[in-house]
């Protein structure tokens, strides 16, 4: 460790968000820019370069954090990027969108705010390109062996991008008419601009990994016959089925999933139109469903100007530190977060219904009710218990015009004709199921990411 008191002489500092009036009205990114780097060596510093690091063990992708902290501390940047590319492919994007569960896991989280790990990825990873250490890696040599990867969300270029500097030639498919899958047109542009996606498609196609984009596999290409044009498949389509909320009057007009709403927000922002069908604009907005893709609906609405927006959380309110009895150190905890489009949200005022950051905890929907022409106009609503009982006389109307379901996703869509023509096998609840090597039931097909492990 560079500092051996730096975690008693240096507090914890995040990379600072731009002011709320001025970032609710573009889609750049929410952090102020060039406001990580002057404050982020100090911060890796902080790191105790603990003998077992949980850290570590927290991270699905085993990143070695202490090894890149103590790099970073040191401001030796091409080393800290070395290594942190040796467990990670695209650390710009995880930097930006995980919920850091290492952090969770900082032994220094015990009893003192942990170490800011996910900017210190974060700010390795932009340095990498800045000083051009992201250079492209193509093989020494062909390997003469070829792989589909069906699915360009962030598991299928993973792959796609390991197994072509593996020397193998490898097609990415992706049925969207950009790559990118959920990274594309799932995540708004103000948690993560879009170039950052750019740079690397560029770097894989450098390295020799191709692309064929607009094309649906079971549908434009059979999945059987595909298998027989590549010495292997990997299946990395996500968990894209989603959940449905079966109450009255789901079949009312203006009642979407969040992901018919989000995409469409994401194509304004990439050019292909002036403004989404599915527009908030002036319109009372209920997004159902309290995790990243319900505050991914709620900045967005914020920026599309809806006349009010509201979140709800089947879950109570939970509380600001963890409970050491049923979450206890390094588990992830579920605490009270404040995302930035709560915190948008929050200073906005965008909810009249709720106290703080549009969120209203512990609320479930009764059914939805709509006008003579069709159209939703209310969603009557009750306050529920631990247990998700109605609480007696809580029932209330919200106004709605738009409804968002962000209710998660059950397992990889079963419509789209891979998982038949191919004849894999699923678990009970819907994904694949795999071996231990992600091998499917199929000989040469194998699935990854949360088309075999389920959303995550």
């Amino acid at each position: 460790m560079a500092d051996p008191k730096g975690f008693l002489t240096t507090p914890r500092q995040e990379w600072p968000r731009r002011p709320v009036e001025e970032r609710a009205r573009d889609w750049d990114e929410v952090y102020v820019p060039g406001g990580l780097l002057p404050i982020i060596s100090e911060q890796a510093d902080r790191c105790m370069d603990c003998g077992v690091p949980f850290c570590h063990e927290a991270c699905p992708l085993g990143n070695l954090i202490p090894e890149w902290n103590d790099l970073v501390s040191r401001e030796d940047w091409r080393a800290a990027a070395e290594r942190l590319h040796a467990t990670n492919n695209f650390p710009e994007f995880t930097g930006r969108l995980c919920p850091a569960p290492c952090e969770a896991g900082c032994v220094l989280a015990i009893n003192q705010p942990a170490v800011t790990i996910k900017n210190v990825e974060c700010a390795v990873a932009d340095k990498a390109w800045e000083e051009g250490f992201a250079a492209p890696a193509p093989p020494d040599r062909l390997s003469g062996r070829t792989v589909a990867v069906i699915g360009s969300g962030p598991t299928g270029l993973a792959a796609a991008q390991q197994l072509t500097r593996a020397g193998h030639t490898v097609a990415v498919y992706e049925r969207d008419d950009r790559i990118g899958g959920l990274m594309r047109y799932g995540i708004p542009a103000f948690k993560m601009e879009k170039h950052h996606l750019e740079r690397r498609v560029e770097q894989m196609r450098a390295e020799g990994t191709r692309f064929r984009t607009s094309t649906t596999v079971g549908r434009d290409v059979d999945a059987a016959e595909l298998r027989s044009r590549y010495d292997a498949v990997v299946i990395a389509t996500g968990a894209t089925a989603w959940r449905e909320l079966p109450v009255p009057g789901r079949d009312l007009a203006g009642i979407h999933q969040a992901m018919e709403y989000l995409p469409l927000a994401n194509r304004v922002c990439e050019g292909d139109l002036e403004r989404s069908p599915l527009s908030a604009e002036g319109r009372h907005v209920v997004i159902v469903g309290g995790g990243d893709t319900g505050a991914d609906c709620l900045g967005t609405a914020v920026r599309e100007r809806a006349a009010s927006v509201t979140q709800l959380d089947i879950y109570r309110k939970p509380g600001s530190e963890r409970d050491e009895e049923s979450e206890p150190w390094p588990t992830y905890p579920k605490v009270y977060r404040l995302s930035a489009a709560h915190e948008e949200a929050g200073a906005l005022r965008t909810a009249p219904a709720a106290r703080a950051d549009a969120r209203l905890f512990a609320a479930s929907t009764l059914r939805f009710e709509g006008d003579e022409e069709g159209r939703v106009r209310g969603l009557r609503l009750v306050e529920v218990d631990a247990e998700r009982r109605p609480v007696p006389g809580t029932e209330r109307t919200l106004p709605a015009d738009l409804v968002l379901l962000a209710l998660g996703f059950s397992g990889p869509d079963q419509d789209d004709g891979i998982i038949a023509q191919l004849g894999l096998g699923l678990e009970p609840r819907g994904t694949i199921a795999r071996g231990p090597d992600f091998a499917t039931n199929v000989p040469g097909v194998f699935a990854a990411g949360d088309a075999g492990r389920g959303q995550s």
